[in-house]
């Protein structure tokens, strides 16, 4: 936005000060020789907040050696006013401490650095004024920039913070399933001997227990791995009496924990060991039966569903004589138990270590990492080069060609675009890749042909919402439009407020978009221009046509802007 300097031209005579009365009252006209630049103007919300400095230029032989100045810009508005914190300015013969000093013989400028107060509505109509107060020793007044028949410093307050939005539909990436931490399990089985509870040295033999031994190992030799804990179960089968079975499985949780610990300092590695015993495996021995083929085995499940206590449990499969033979042979032995589970976590490579190596050897990473990396960078010319990489190694993955359309379609290359989309709905034909087909399809006016492709798009997401509506408005169903919009912030869901004559509801998704294109202020100028805000019109279609110069010529017969067509300003924002 363009400064404007406020001149507060006026005269101050330069006789000699006789009292000091007298002196301050030629302050006053001191005052009105003062040039105020204020930034910026209109004044502006951002995040809540009204922030403004001025410069203020103050011409030799004016200020008075002995005068104090307290100056204090004040917004005013309809219904009350907010002050900003004031500053003191002294002439150089003053003792007393201030922000800053004037020199009665070169002049000098005044900072006023930048403050900010909170902002309202209101403020949106306002006017910036300051308040003065003059004073030499135990004389002083008053004065305000009205009082001098002064114009504001500055007018109103553009409540739009630096948002950027868009105009085109969405296109949507394929997304990657980088894990930045991936947790691993290792796990191992000891089966005891009815009613033991020692390891036997085959158990040590076994594939699994030579694994989770090799693995601790590899875990503490990878920089890249980290172990978090070791979680050793034990088990007895629920045969025999309770009390036994609570000392063996107690008995096996120990030998167990004890096995695993002395691997642990062998590998000299570090981690907490969680245990804990189930005296009657209840659970284990109903997972075995179900999965077993054993003769009255719906029976025995009944029993299990009827009967909570273990003895009863125990007692009635047992009388089951020739089914208890083949579970004591078949279905005990293996619940019998202590599993040892290993959890570890796998770290991947951090955030820069996965863009210097997309860029300068894509071949390092798989195809999650490659994807995500593009995700880290701004630029659409390096995401470009990073899904092309992605695409000519992992050709068989769709998300690599998708994602290499959905940059060339953000970029305006509708064309590429589409041969991409079609390329990738050749490897596989989804949801993702139908909405994007949808969106260039949109881009080629290929209504009809869009909708279809939006029709086999369920489930995509917010996107495909927001590329029905564009559809509904193009169709000029603004109703239909606006329920698909929903909580959108683009520039179409601002224009279809506009058609409805939602104005308000336009500025507060516009002031809420986060893009810096041209059609965003132009929408504003025209709200302005319905709420009958010059100020809101001039300064947003100076931005509009600033962006994109194809509004000037736009707006020249945009009956929007009707009664502003004679004015000024409007002309020469547009020509």
């Amino acid at each position: 936005m363009k400064q404007t300097k406020i001149q507060l031209i006026g005269s101050i005579a330069l006789a000699a000060i006789v009292s000091s009365c007298a002196s301050l009252d030629k302050m006053k006209e001191a005052a009105k020789q003062m040039k105020y630049d204020v930034t910026p103007d209109p004044l502006e919300t951002h995040a809540g907040k009204v922030a403004m400095s001025f410069k203020a230029n103050v011409p030799a032989k004016l200020w008075d050696k002995k005068v104090v100045a307290e100056i204090t810009p004040v917004l005013t508005y309809e219904g009350g006013e907010t002050v900003y914190p004031s500053i003191k300015v002294k002439g150089e013969g003053v003792t007393d401490n201030a922000d800053q000093t004037i020199s009665y013989t070169n002049g000098g400028q005044i900072s006023y650095a930048k403050q900010e107060i909170d902002f309202n509505d209101k403020m949106r109509v306002s006017d910036l004024i300051v308040r003065i107060k003059f004073s030499k020793g135990s004389d002083s007044f008053e004065i305000s920039s009205p009082e001098l028949d002064m114009p504001a410093l500055a007018h109103g307050v553009i409540a739009t913070s630096t948002l950027l939005g868009q105009e085109k539909p969405q296109a949507v990436l394929g997304k990657d399933a980088f894990q930045k931490v991936i947790n691993e399990e290792q796990s191992a089985t000891l089966i005891y001997l009815i009613n033991k509870a020692d390891i036997r040295n085959g158990e040590l033999k076994k594939d699994d227990v030579k694994a989770i031994n090799d693995y601790i190992a590899a875990v503490k030799a990878d920089e890249a791995r980290n172990l978090k804990d070791v979680v050793v179960s034990a088990y007895a089968s629920p045969d025999g009496a309770t009390d036994l079975n609570t000392k063996l499985a107690s008995n096996r949780e120990n030998s167990a924990t004890k096995y695993i610990q002395n691997q642990l300092k062998k590998a000299k590695a570090e981690a907490n060991v969680v245990t804990k015993s189930t005296p009657e495996d209840w659970d284990g021995f109903k997972a075995a039966m179900e999965k077993s083929d054993i003769q009255d085995k719906e029976l025995i499940l009944r029993v299990l569903s009827m009967y909570s206590d273990p003895d009863v449990r125990e007692k009635e499969i047992k009388n089951l004589s020739a089914a208890y033979k083949v579970i004591a042979d078949e279905i005990l032995p293996a619940l019998r138990r202590s599993e040892i589970k290993v959890n570890a976590e796998l770290i991947g490579k951090s955030e820069e270590e996965l863009k210097n190596l997309a860029v300068n050897d894509p071949a390092a990473l798989n195809v999650e990492e490659i994807l995500y990396a593009a995700t880290l960078f701004a630029d659409a010319e390096t995401q470009a080069k990073i899904y092309k990489s992605a695409a000519e190694k992992f050709p068989n993955d769709w998300r690599t060609i998708n994602n290499e359309g959905v940059v060339a379609f953000n970029n305006g290359d509708v064309a590429a675009a589409k041969a991409k989309f079609q390329a990738a709905e050749l490897v596989e034909a989804n949801a993702t890749v139908e909405n994007n087909l949808g969106v260039v399809a949109i881009a080629e006016k290929e209504y009809d042909k869009a909708k279809e492709y939006f029709g086999k798009a369920a489930g995509v997401g917010s996107e495909l919402d927001q590329n029905l509506a564009v559809l509904a408005l193009i169709e000029g169903d603004y109703e239909k439009a606006e329920q698909y919009f929903g909580a959108s912030t683009s520039c179409n869901a601002a224009l279809v407020k506009i058609l409805l004559d939602k104005f308000d509801a336009a500025i507060s998704i516009l002031n809420a978009n986060n893009e810096e294109i041209g059609f965003k202020y132009y929408l504003k100028a025209i709200c302005g221009a319905n709420k009958g805000e010059a100020d809101m019109v001039f300064e947003n279609l100076r931005k509009a046509t600033t962006l994109d110069a194809k509004w000037k010529e736009y707006a020249k017969t945009d009956m929007e802007f009707f009664k502003y067509f004679k004015d000024s300003t409007f002309k020469a924002i547009v020509e």
